[in-house]
């Protein structure tokens, strides 16, 4: 299975933040979309680092409630890791549990076409292996 299978499924959609957007800004909206991670970008719209739950705790731990003024840039991680729609569910899956991050942009030629976690990567090996659990199950009842 393929990158571009989750995101079939899943959406392209991508919560984007600004790098000199406030922290604050960035964890409402975290909350208020339900989500870990946002995508940062500079003033030309590219991605240029990941802002995510991780890095909004390690900083309100080393700097307490004063983050919340910071601009993202400060606290975002980078440089940013990215996969490709055509790379493997496996491959994404451990480079993600290598570089112990949760959140992947999916960029193709230098165009942000989706993100993906590491939650939705589990989600959808899970379904796939119940869709072959299914399929063989069946194939046992035909030829009894």
């Amino acid at each position: 299975m393929l990158i571009s299978d989750v995101l079939r499924v899943k959406g392209h959609s991508v919560v984007r933040i600004h790098v000199t957007d406030t922290v604050e800004l960035a964890v409402g909206k975290l909350a208020e979309h339900r989500i870990g991670a946002l995508v940062v970008e500079d003033r030309w719209m590219k991605p240029v680092g990941i802002f995510s739950e991780r890095d909004f705790i390690k900083a309100v731990a080393r700097d307490g409630s004063a983050v919340l003024g910071f601009d993202v840039q400060k606290l975002m991680s980078t440089p940013i890791l990215s996969c490709h729609s055509s790379d493997r569910v496996d491959a994404v899956l451990a480079t993600m549990t290598t570089a112990r991050i949760r959140h992947l942009p999916v960029i193709e030629n230098d165009e942000l076409r989706g993100i993906v976690s590491i939650g939705d990567l589990v989600k959808h090996r899970l379904d796939e292996k119940e869709l072959e659990a299914s399929v063989l199950l069946d194939i046992s009842r035909m030829h009894t």
